[in-house]
C-alpha cells in the first residue's frame, strides 16, 4: 500500500483497506514470524525456552499480559519489543487525539469531521514507533491521567458546556489506543486507580466524569510487577488480576555462560578501553559470578532480587580500574587484575538490599565477602579443590599402598610459613606486579603445570588468582589495606591477632588496677 499516496478517507476506501484490531496485528505478524525462524525478541537472552514461549502464546491468543518477576529481568524491554510486531503504518483521522480509525471512528471528533467532510476527511499515517504508551505507577497516579477528565481551559477557549464530550482531555490510556499501553510497577498503583481499568480490560469502555462515552479502545495491555509488592508496597487487587489473561513469570539468568552474553551485550565499554584493556574469561567470570553469590546470600534480601545490572556495572568498574592504573602509569596496554576487583565494590554495594542482619555486618563488608565467595567458587574450575585435600589428610591412617596424594600447593604454602609475605599495591604496574608475583616459591611451577600453554601475562593473572584462591580456603592470610592487598602465613596472622588482642585485654587490666 503506498502510504505516500493515499490522503484522504475516500482514498483509503479505494485501496481495499481493511482494519484490523492491535491484537489481530500482532497475533499476524507474530506468526509470520515464527514461520520465518526469526526471534521477536532480538537481544533478550536466557528466556528463549521459558519466558518468550510463554509470550508468544498468550500474543497467539490475543490476551492482555502480566510481568511478574524481580528487578532486573527485562521485563519492560520485552513489552518495547512487541512494538516491532505491529504493521509498520496505520491510518488515522488527522488531528484525531485517540488514532481514530478512519472506517471505525471512536471520538465525537472523528464522527463529526467524517460527517462534515465525508470522503475529503484527511488522512494522515501513524508509524509503530508511535504507537507505544509507558507508565510508571506511582502512588500519585491519578484517574485523570491514565483515563482523562474535564478540561475547563479548553471549555472556557472554545466557549463550549461541560455537558460537551469536546471539552473532555483525554488521558494516556485512550491516546494509546490502536497500539500498546504499558504500566510498570502495577502493584503501586492504587486500589481505586486499578478499579478504574476494570471496564478498559473487559468491555474496553472509558468513563469520564460522567459522560456516557462508549468508546471500546482497542490496546494491548501489558503489565509488570515484582511478585513481593503484593506485600511490601501494596497488590494488585484480585478483579483486575482476573480480567488480565496472561501471567508470565520471569527469572535470571541461569547459566554464567547466559549472564556473560548479557553482560558482553550491555555493558557499555568505550573502543578507547576496548584496545587498551584486556580482560580474561577468568575474570569475567569471577564477576558473573558475585550475582549469582549475591542471590542466595543470607545477608540480601532475596525478596528484592539482584538484577543483571549489578554484573553490567560492575564489568564497567573493573575495566576502569585497570584503565586508570594505566593511564597512571602510562602503560600502553594492561590487563583486568584480580585485584582490580576491588574496584567494583561501589557497583555492589548500590545494588543489593540487604536485611537486618547485613545492615549490621555494613554494605561494604558485604560486598567484600560476596567478592571473596566468587573466588572460592570459581577457583575450584581452574585449580584442584583445596578442601578435598584437607579431608584426605583427615581420613586416619593409611595402607602402605595407599599413598596420601601430594598437596599440590606445599611449596607456595610453604613459602609463607617460612615467614615471608607478599605485598601486592593495588596500583602497581604490570612489570611490578609479575616480578613480585615470581619472588614466591612454586607458584610459577604450579600454574605452568596446569597451564602449560599459557602465556606471560596470562601465567601472571592465574598466579595471583592462586593466591587469592588460597586466601579464601584459609590456606595463607590475605589483609586489604592502605591501598595494597597483604598475603601472608595463616598462622602467623592468627597469633598477631591473639597478641593484639590480650594486649589490648592487660592494657585495660591495667588501667583497672589503676583506678
Amino acid at each position: 500500500m503506498d502510504y505516500q499516496k493515499i490522503k484522504t478517507l475516500g482514498q483509503l476506501k479505494k485501496s481495499g483497506y481493511q482494519p484490523k484490531s492491535v491484537k489481530e496485528e500482532i497475533r499476524e505478524n507474530l506468526i509470520s514470524s515464527i514461520r520465518n525462524k526469526e526471534n521477536p525478541f532480538e537481544g533478550i537472552l536466557g528466556y528463549e525456552d521459558s519466558v518468550i514461549p510463554d509470550t508468544e502464546r498468550a500474543l497467539l491468543s490475543q490476551h492482555n499480559i502480566l510481568f511478574l518477576g524481580l528487578r532486573g529481568q527485562a521485563k519492560t524491554r520485552m513489552a518495547r519489543q512487541m512494538v516491532d510486531l505491529l504493521d509498520e503504518y496505520i491510518p488515522i483521522v488527522a488531528g484525531s487525539e485517540v488514532n481514530d480509525d478512519p472506517l471505525k471512528p471512536l471520538s465525537k471528533m472523528a464522527r463529526d469531521l467524517i460527517a462534515e467532510h465525508g470522503d475529503d476527511t484527511p488522512v494522515q499515517w501513524m508509524h509503530r514507533s508511535e504507537r507505544y504508551g509507558e507508565k510508571l505507577a506511582t502512588p500519585d497516579v491519578s484517574v485523570a491521567d491514565l483515563i482523562g477528565d474535564i478540561d475547563p481551559i479548553k471549555a472556557a477557549n472554545l466557549r463550549l458546556s461541560f455537558a460537551d464530550e469536546k471539552v473532555i482531555h483525554y488521558g494516556i490510556i485512550p491516546r494509546s489506543n490502536r497500539g500498546i499501553f504499558v504500566i510498570n510497577e502495577l502493584p503501586d498503583l492504587q486500589a481505586r486507580i486499578q478499579v478504574a481499568l476494570f471496564n478498559i480490560l473487559q468491555e474496553g469502555d472509558i468513563q469520564i466524569r460522567g459522560f456516557k462515552l462508549r468508546m471500546p479502545l482497542d490496546i494491548l495491555f501489558v503489565f509488570t510487577a515484582n511478585p513481593e509488592d503484593y506485600t511490601n508496597r501494596g497488590s494488585i487487587v484480585t478483579p483486575l488480576k482476573d480480567r488480565i489473561e496472561s501471567q508470565i513469570l520471569t527469572h535470571y539468568p541461569k547459566s554464567i555462560e547466559t549472564s556473560l552474553l548479557i553482560t558482553e551485550q550491555e555493558a557499555n565499554i568505550p573502543a578507547v578501553q576496548k584496545e587498551r584493556i584486556s580482560v580474561s574469561d577468568l575474570v569475567k567470570r569471577l564477576v558473573e559470578q558475585v550475582a549469582f553469590e549475591a542471590r542466595s546470600n543470607e545477608y540480601v534480601d532475596k525478596k528484592s532480587g539482584v538484577s543483571a545490572r549489578l554484573t553490567i556495572a560492575a564489568y564497567e568498574n573493573a575495566v576502569s580500574s585497570a584503565e586508570r592504573r594505566a593511564i597512571i602509569h602510562d602503560e600502553a596496554r594492561t590487563q583486568v587484575w584480580i585485584s582490580d576487583l576491588s574496584g567494583i565494590i561501589p557497583a555492589i554495594t548500590g545494588k543489593i538490599e540487604l536485611v537486618y542482619e547485613g545492615e549490621q555486618e555494613g554494605p561494604y563488608q558485604v560486598a567484600v565477602n560476596l567478592l571473596d565467595k566468587s573466588i572460592r567458587t570459581q577457583f575450584v574450575a581452574y585449580f584442584p579443590n583445596p578442601d578435598q585435600l584437607k579431608k584426605r589428610r583427615g581420613t586416619g591412617k593409611k595402607s602402605m599402598e595407599e599413598k596420601e596424594p601430594e598437596n599440590p600447593y606445599k611449596a607456595i604454602i610453604r613459602w609463607f610459613d617460612a615467614g615471608n609475605h607478599l605485598d601486592l599495591l593495588l596500583d602497581m604496574k604490570d612489570a611490578d606486579k609479575i616480578a613480585a608475583l615470581y619472588k614466591v616459591d612454586g607458584l610459577y611451577g604450579f600454574v605452568k603445570k596446569y597451564y602449560p600453554h599459557a602465556n606471560e601475562s596470562e601465567n601472571a593473572l592465574l598466579m595471583e588468582f592462586v593466591l587469592h584462591g588460597l586466601s579464601s580456603y584459609s590456606m595463607i592470610s590475605k589483609k586489604v589495606m592502605d591501598g595494597k592487598i597483604e598475603f601472608k602465613d595463616l598462622m602467623g596472622s592468627m597469633m598477631n591477632l591473639g597478641a593484639m588482642n590480650l594486649d589490648e585485654e592487660e592494657d585495660g587490666l591495667n588501667e583497672d588496677d589503676y583506678r
